[in-house]
């Protein structure tokens, strides 16, 4: 308890946040609360908190008690060995960091035999103490004293040597001596990249790191990530180097080295030894596992960055939807789905065959068309998917058919996956692919959720980076994602409802089970009788559940359950019902939330139910926009100079990816997205969105695409 207090106040003093709210934070935390739950539900408690901010308050706590794990580890392993003294404790309890720690107990760390080891057994610690005292004495002289034949001290020179390996050591392990060091190799450490002797061909993707040296502190990340590849691939070889001058600077600093004095030069020789031999592998070990944290984190926030805004795109919403898996050889899975995503039919064409199965294939669409009437027309966007847009335009469509290339990134690993054949049993995977570019168009995160968000195709490095760490990082987004657009309880896939607040993958099946055997819910207050969901996961889960046109109003609404007595008494404030209150703006506006203040619900919560009923569970996502690609179909259709409409697919450091319709995403490079300087690509673009560029240079050969955001009005 007193630990955690301790903790409270030092992520208070980080984060400027008020210590009573992270309180608050931490208790609903150990309580099972969530965090889109805490910053949504309990702005009282937490002083309006937003989710970023309950994740820092929830990560740093975390950090903090794997701290206090180890630091009580080391103290029982010192106290069992009989080491454990006052002061000794009193610094691993001050030690404020991981590494600080583990400075502290390195000297006492059970460790494999070395050459000071050996040396201390030999009985020539108290010479390498008397060296270091420098008293100016012949060393020669005083070393006789240590000779020890039948423990292999057969010389002056021998005992010296056993003494230098024990001042090596122990200015190694010095924790003072320590801390400076990793301070210069952080400030002033340099990565150097050389490409291994014979590997120049079969590492040509690597040459630009081939003769490569960048400041260790402002190394961007991709570098980073592509430079440790490369050595992972042992195309490269990745060094961490710093001055030898300045790192023996510290460490004779530290022994308060006088060089006038016969027991210097053994210093000196010791200090360059133990640097070159300890404390320089050990510094470069932890440098590079620092910037390798540095660089998953800044990867992580990109891909999280950009996995947000395509599971935020826009939805098409409830409209019929004919939805084509395009291919060749194999042909076009067509389905047809209803404004619900029901499947209603499903069959194959082959226009690219020959003329016969063309014209074969176009009765076929046409006949679809005014059997299903859908209103859009989802194409894949992979092989065969412009070619696929190229013949759905030349057939005479009806005009308010509109055609829309869909993203299908991962939409083949979902219809192989376990889930899908759960979902869609009696369909082939080539059907349930196509089913899936459709969903994806009438609502994106209803349908991507169900895909491993590492298979989206929006990070970047995501395979070098810390798996744990990012699989973390992306379930937060999406888990942020579906509950700040809300669920609806009666159609919603158990894959989706396990994104829920407090719902679990077996609560969320029971959820679907529920609902196949007693239909659909009427009001959230069945959802009690779920097996598994018990109060604490209504509590967490209710407020982001919709049923719409159920029997309660607010049913269809961000409010939680546990407000509605006061949407109630504000209703009978105006002599109306509550569904009354809903409709009648007049009668809302002349409502002062702060007259229905009370001891558990502030004006925080008063204000968002006032949004809540001006347009009940309001769907964050942008309006649909229907976007088409200019007449090029492939690389070589590009030409320099073209200004062409594009969607950005991915937005990484350096830059951002836009398809341009060629096949092949062409790259803004980050000096060409403004005419300023510009330090984050994600100031200026997001992933999924819709814009103008120049094709700057074609490289047919590399299949590269060059692209220019500047000189033109680039947002569509």
């Amino acid at each position: 308890m007193i630990m955690q207090s301790v903790h409270l106040k030092k992520i208070s003093s980080e984060t400027k946040l008020n210590r009573m709210h992270i309180t608050a934070v931490a208790s609903l935390l150990a309580d099972g609360a969530t965090v889109p739950f805490i910053a949504r539900y309990r702005k009282e408690a937490t002083g309006s908190m937003d989710e970023v901010s309950v994740m820092t308050v929830r990560d740093r706590l975390e950090q903090l008690e794997k701290l206090d794990e180890r630091r009580n580890a080391i103290l029982r392993s010192l106290d069992e060995r009989e080491l454990l003294t006052i002061g000794l404790s009193e610094k691993i309890g001050n030690a404020a960091t991981m590494a600080s720690l583990e400075d502290i107990y390195l000297p006492f760390r059970p460790r494999r035999r070395t050459r000071a080891t050996k040396a201390r057994e030999k009985g020539l610690e108290p010479l390498a103490h008397r060296i270091l005292l420098q008293k100016g004495d012949d060393l020669l002289l005083y070393a006789v004293d240590y000779l020890d034949s039948e423990n292999g001290v057969d010389t002056v020179e021998d005992a010296v040597s056993g003494a230098r390996d024990i001042i090596a050591e122990d200015l190694a392990h010095d924790a003072r001596i320590r801390d400076r060091m990793r301070r210069l190799y952080r400030d002033t450490g340099s990565y150097e990249c050389r490409v291994i002797s014979g590997m120049e061909r079969e590492g040509s993707k690597f040459r630009d790191y081939f003769e490569w040296t960048e400041p260790v502190r402002t190394a961007p990340s991709h570098r980073i990530l592509a430079m440790r590849r490369g050595e992972e691939k042992k195309i490269l070889s990745l060094r961490i180097t710093v001055s030898i001058e300045r790192a023996l600077d510290i460490i004779l600093s530290a022994a308060c080295l006088n060089p006038d004095t016969p027991e210097g030069i053994v210093i000196s020789e010791a200090s360059l030894d133990g640097f070159r031999r300890l404390l320089a592998p050990s510094m470069e070990t932890e440098t590079r596992l620092r910037s390798k944290e540095a660089a998953d984190d800044e990867a992580i926030k990109v891909f999280t960055s950009n996995l947000r805004e395509l599971l935020l795109a826009p939805p098409l919403g409830p409209k019929g939807v004919l939805a084509i898996d395009p291919g060749f050889r194999t042909g076009c899975k067509i389905v047809c789905l209803n404004s619900q995503g029901t499947v209603q039919y499903n069959t194959t064409i082959f226009p690219f065959m020959s003329e016969a199965k063309k014209s074969e294939a176009v009765k076929t669409v046409i006949g679809l068309i005014d059997k299903f009437e859908p209103e859009f027309i989802a194409v894949g966007n992979g092989t065969a998917g412009r070619e696929t847009e190229a013949f759905l335009g030349e057939i005479s469509l009806p005009e308010d058919v509109k055609v829309i290339l869909v993203n299908e990134s991962g939409a083949s690993i979902y219809s192989a996956s376990v889930a899908a054949r759960e979902e869609f049993p009696d369909f082939d995977l080539t059907v349930r692919g196509a089913i899936s570019i459709g969903r994806r168009l009438q609502d994106p995160l209803a349908e991507l959720v169900k895909i491993d968000p590492k298979s989206i195709g929006v990070g970047q490095y995501q395979h070098d980076v810390d798996s744990r760490k990012l699989r973390k990082a992306l379930d937060d987004t999406v888990e942020s994602c579906v509950n700040s657009v809300g669920v609806d309880l009666n159609t919603a896939s158990p894959q989706l409802l396990s994104y829920v607040s407090g719902l679990t993958e077996r609560v969320s099946r029971n959820i679907v089970k529920w609902s196949e055997k007693n239909g659909a819910f009427l009001n959230r207050q069945q959802l009690l009788e779920v097996a598994g969901l018990g109060q604490v996961a209504f509590e967490q889960s209710a407020g982001f559940l919709r049923i719409r046109n159920g029997q309660n109003p607010l049913d269809s609404s961000g409010v939680h359950p546990e407000s509605y007595s006061v949407v109630e008494r504000m209703a009978g404030s105006e002599d109306l019902s509550v569904a009354q209150l809903m409709l009648s703006e007049n009668a809302r506006e002349s409502i002062d939330p702060r007259d229905f203040v009370d001891g558990k619900t502030g004006l925080p919560t008063l204000l968002d139910i006032m949004k809540e009923l001006e347009k009940p569970g309001r769907d964050p996502r942008k309006s649909f926009q229907v976007f088409s690609f200019a007449d090029v179909h492939d690389i070589k259709d590009l030409e320099e100079g073209m200004i062409l409409p594009g969607i950005v697919t991915n937005v990484t450091n350096f830059g951002a990816f836009v398809d341009v319709g060629v096949h092949q995403d062409g790259l803004v490079h980050i000096s060409h997205m403004a005419d300023r300087f510009v330090k984050n690509p994600a100031e200026i673009v997001s992933a999924g969105e819709k814009l103008l560029v120049k094709v700057l240079d074609v490289d047919i050969k590399r299949n590269r695409i060059s692209l220019s955001m500047t000189g033109i009005g680039n947002l569509i």
